[in-house]
């Protein structure tokens, strides 16, 4: 497999990864953080699995397709639990998983 055709999937991932991190931060200085749990446990969970996708899509391992199906199916996840709430830093992720999840799902197929 060879990883430079999948750099836009591997750049993605390393986005939503950064926007997950950036997000879960944010999150627990809102002023109703108890509010926000949901939501930072799935930006922790998104920034691990897109992290590792992208490792596997650059050592291009056989498995980096099926792994980033289930990154597609997190990214999601954490999109819609990002899109219940209005602060910036939700919103922003929200978009970089959907973006994700996208590259992820063609990367996968």
């Amino acid at each position: 497999m060879d990883h430079q055709k999948f750099e836009s999937c591997i750049e993605a991932c390393d986005d939503c990864a950064e926007a997950c991190d950036h997000c879960a931060t944010a999150c627990l200085k809102e002023p109703k953080v108890e509010m926000m749990i949901r939501c930072i446990l799935l930006d922790r969970d998104c920034a691990s699995i897109c992290r590792l996708a992208s490792q596997f899509m650059a050592a291009g391992s056989t498995f980096a397709p099926k792994l980033c199906a289930l990154c597609a199916e997190i990214c999601e996840a954490c999109a819609a639990e990002c899109e219940k709430h209005e602060a910036e830093h939700c919103r922003d992720c929200a978009k970089a998983c959907r973006e994700c999840a996208t590259q992820c799902r063609q990367m996968a197929a």
